[in-house]
């Protein structure tokens, strides 16, 4: 779906010949890129999600002949089931959609409202994996008119696995088109001022509505094998950045704050420490009272909503914790949407 800022705005075709194709110019769109989401529950669309995530040669590195085998015939046997389960406890029912598919769509709608003082600016949304696709919508920009087209990754952290692949799958569209948009990508914006701030009162809010106050706070970030780290991947520096400049921002404690890695995959190490060992081990040395937060997310999804708020919460309490909170992702509010809004004036700096 697009949302044009205005739909009346029309290129002048006055010097074009006759037999001159229809083509819309002049506009410029803005691309939001977010990771992906099935299209259902149900084990097929499961499965084709998870089959076009874990072949991304971006997410999984090991050599073809290695990782096929073990994808296609352990993996997607048995893992879209459980994923789907997984999935159904935090489904938006009414839409049957997954709840970041809901917020990607929010925030594509407000940020367009708050362009709308750019008539030739046409906000979109779209998914590194399933749908809407990237190529579908960088195609529907172009068809409208985008001969500029802003792609932004929303991952504040800058990662191969994400922030890459994001554009790698942009970029292969472009290969397709007789006229291609210029393009320009949206780094990573893990240190922005606005982000940090907007993040820190999203917290003190989120903080302040909790009937107790944690005796520790763990910034967890998604995880990623150390060997890509080792290869020269920026992520965990940013993460750690990130993580610095919102404790130093709230004041908080450095003693009672910690940084971990979730959602870690397969046998190899990942980023340390782990979130769940992490949450595991300060419940077994008597925290009672802890909050988790996800600066790395721009929308909540199954990583935050099972995983952090179910599985951690589960894995607290049942170690002798008593009060645990979630605090949840920037998404579509009026603090993520200032975010957002900065990073794309800033990149559309000269186009508008």
């Amino acid at each position: 779906m697009l949302t044009k800022a205005d739909t009346a705005f029309t290129p002048d075709r006055s010097h074009w010949p006759e037999n001159h194709p229809n083509v819309e110019h002049g506009r410029i769109g803005v691309l939001l890129l977010n990771l992906g989401t099935p299209d259902s529950t149900d084990y097929w669309p499961m499965r084709r999600y998870l089959k076009e995530f874990l072949s991304d040669r971006r997410v999984i590195e090991e050599p073809r002949w290695k990782w096929w085998p073990i994808l296609n015939l352990m993996i997607l046997t048995s893992r879209p089931r459980t994923k789907g389960r997984d999935y159904a406890t935090i489904w938006n029912n009414e839409l049957n959609e997954s709840p970041i598919k809901t917020i990607s769509r929010s925030q594509a709608e407000k940020l367009a409202q708050r362009l709308a003082g750019h008539p030739r600016v046409v906000v979109d949304w779209a998914m590194r994996y399933a749908n809407p696709s990237t190529d579908s919508r960088i195609k529907a920009l172009a068809a409208a008119g985008c001969d500029r087209i802003l792609l932004v990754p929303l991952y504040p952290q800058y990662a191969a696995p994400t922030t890459a692949t994001a554009a790698d799958h942009a970029f292969r569209t472009l290969m397709t088109m007789r006229w291609q948009p210029a393009v320009r990508v949206a780094p990573a914006y893990h240190d922005d001022p606005v982000y940090i701030d907007r993040l820190a009162v999203s917290m003190q809010k989120s903080l302040a509505a909790l009937d107790f106050e944690p005796e520790r706070i763990i910034a967890t970030f998604h995880g990623m094998p150390e060997a890509y780290l080792a290869k020269g991947d920026p992520y965990y520096c940013q993460c750690q950045k990130t993580s610095r400049l919102l404790r130093d921002t709230l004041g908080w404690p450095e003693e009672r704050w910690l940084t971990t890695f979730q959602s870690r995959f397969g046998s190899d190490p990942w980023l340390q420490p782990y979130t769940d060992e992490t949450v595991a081990r300060l419940a077994k040395e008597g925290v009672k009272r802890l909050a988790l937060v996800a600066p790395g997310f721009s929308a909540d999804c199954l990583e935050t909503l099972e995983e952090l708020d179910g599985e951690n919460r589960e894995i607290f309490e049942t170690g002798g914790g008593e009060k645990f909170a979630y605090l949840p992702a920037l998404n579509d509010s009026d603090e993520g949407l200032d975010v957002i809004e900065a990073v794309v004036r800033r990149e559309l700096s000269g186009w508008i």
